[in-house]
């Protein structure tokens, strides 16, 4: 397989990967998805740079990584918190990049066990984790205390965590 044929072939099974990298930082699909773009453009420009005698992975998810911190910086410059600093987000790439097989294979047992879920928890984990939902307005919405909404969410990622864990050592990945 030529440089450039590797290059490809490692460029389009990483997407999902990169993805879910760059979401993690971002926390919205949409924004994860223009800075997702914006990565595979420095990657592509950048491609004859790329070692194909090294993993590719790592490779991009540090240019990821540059794209993702440049959204939050500009965002931050928008009046939006950073929800990230520098050494979380290297810390982040640095994981995903040598944990390759196992994040998958995370990403892969958490939608799953979340298609466990009931409807009703499957929102309610989603709102918890819209970017500017807060305990207090969540369950005066839901017309329950604060406490009693934090132990239900907390019930909910217990069994989500071990979901997972069941479903990795049943896959082997544990």
């Amino acid at each position: 397989m030529s440089a450039s044929a590797k290059f490809i072939a490692e460029f389009t099974r990483c997407q999902r990967q990169l993805h879910a990298f760059v979401l993690s930082m971002v926390w919205h699909p949409v924004d994860a998805d223009d800075v997702l773009q914006e990565t595979n453009l420095v990657l592509w420009q950048k491609a004859a740079e790329f070692d194909d005698k090294r993993p590719f992975m790592p490779w991009a998810i540090r240019f990821a990584q540059l794209q993702a911190m440049a959204y939050l910086k500009r965002r931050q410059r928008q009046d939006c918190r950073l929800l990230i600093d520098d050494a979380l987000a290297k810390i982040m790439a640095d994981e995903a990049a040598y944990e390759e097989p196992i994040f998958e294979a995370r990403r892969i047992a958490l939608a799953d066990c979340l298609q466990k879920l009931s409807p009703k928890q499957r929102d309610l984990v989603s709102l918890r984790y819209e970017p500017k939902a807060s305990i207090t307005d969540m369950a005066a919405a839901a017309k329950i205390a604060p406490k009693a909404l934090s132990e239900r969410l907390r019930r909910i990622r217990h069994s989500l965590l071990e979901c997972i864990r069941k479903t990795l050592a049943e896959e082997s990945f544990a």
